[in-house]
């Protein structure tokens, strides 16, 4: 609990600082577009951060990102699919890929990281054959007006993405901290030969932790075509996977495994996005993402080697 006070206590000091610095930071405009970036980075970094959780890594989140964009474009706009089932079939596709990623890993031993990482590779190029290189996109949106409406829409003043965050953080706070299934993921990460022993089928849980991941991608990834409202497909979603990582080392998963939690990850998101809205807010170049970004990764991992050196 007490990474999760101290990345929280960071959040609101790096808030109260921005909006010292710029006061546009606290503009209803402005936290109504940080929301919605929080609750569309939040929902997919959730996945990944349970993977990290078994002891794995998901590196092929951002071009899951432009193949599900692309064909969720060409299935409203060319293949004038019914937009509940276009939504349905794009979340059915993200789980798949999930499961081929899991029983890729358990059946037959391969490296999550190498994986994910032909993941990475085949997706975005699957992505870019199909689209022919082109850009893709929503039109008028004539036929799922009520789609458009409701992804890019608000409850109230609170955007929809981050609406789906907070159902999505507290489905899986449940799932990851008051369940069976929540331990056995914690018991995989932390050694998954002694959980094998002592009766948890590792397989299951791990393939598991994908699944969820891809999931959550492809809901991800329907928020982000929308709030794009093109997709690029040699672009499009490209090192999303970073920030994914980035957040939940932030939030205190360890890249070793069997540590994390749902408030951490949460938490992470939101203070990356603060800190590219502050990077915004001065007229920083935006390519410092990537610095900030490797630099949270880095000190993440310096510090989970140095808290475990010390227990």
């Amino acid at each position: 609990m007490r990474k999760e006070l101290g990345i929280l206590t960071l959040l609101a000091v790096l808030c109260v600082l921005v909006a010292a610095l710029n006061p546009q930071f606290l503009s209803s405009a402005n936290i109504q577009n940080t929301s919605r970036l929080i609750g569309t980075y939040g929902i997919f970094s959730i996945g990944v951060g349970i993977v990290i959780i078994t002891g794995g890594i998901d590196l092929s989140v951002g071009s899951m990102f432009a193949l599900l964009g692309v064909l969720l474009s060409l299935m409203l706009t060319q293949w004038h699919w019914p937009a509940l089932f276009a939504v349905a079939v794009v979340l059915a596709l993200g789980s798949l890929l999930g499961v081929i990623h899991g029983l890729l890993i358990t059946r037959m031993g391969l490296q999550p990281f190498l994986v994910t990482l032909c993941g990475l590779l085949l997706y975005r190029g699957l992505a870019r054959y199909i689209a022919a290189d082109a850009v893709q996109g929503f039109g008028a949106g004539t036929g799922f007006e009520w789609l458009r409406d409701l992804v890019t829409g608000s409850a109230g003043r609170i955007p929809m993405p981050f609406v789906l965050l907070v159902a999505v953080a507290v489905i899986m706070w449940v799932v990851l901290h008051r369940s069976v299934y929540g331990r056995y993921l914690f018991a995989v990460g932390r050694n998954e030969e002694a959980a094998r022993y002592s009766g948890i089928n590792s397989h299951r849980v791990i393939a598991s932790a994908y699944v969820i991941s891809g999931f959550l991608a492809a809901v991800a990834a329907i928020l982000l075509a929308f709030y794009t409202n093109s997709v690029s497909p040699s672009s499009h979603g490209s090192f999303y996977e970073l920030y994914a990582i980035a957040a939940a080392v932030l939030g205190g998963c360890s890249l070793r495994g069997g540590e994390g939690s749902i408030i951490g990850i949460v938490a992470g998101t939101a203070l990356l996005q603060v800190l590219r809205n502050l990077v915004n807010l001065l007229d920083v170049p935006s390519s410092l993402d990537f610095a900030v970004m490797g630099a949270v990764i880095l000190i993440g991992v310096i510090v989970d080697q140095v808290l475990r050196s010390k227990t």
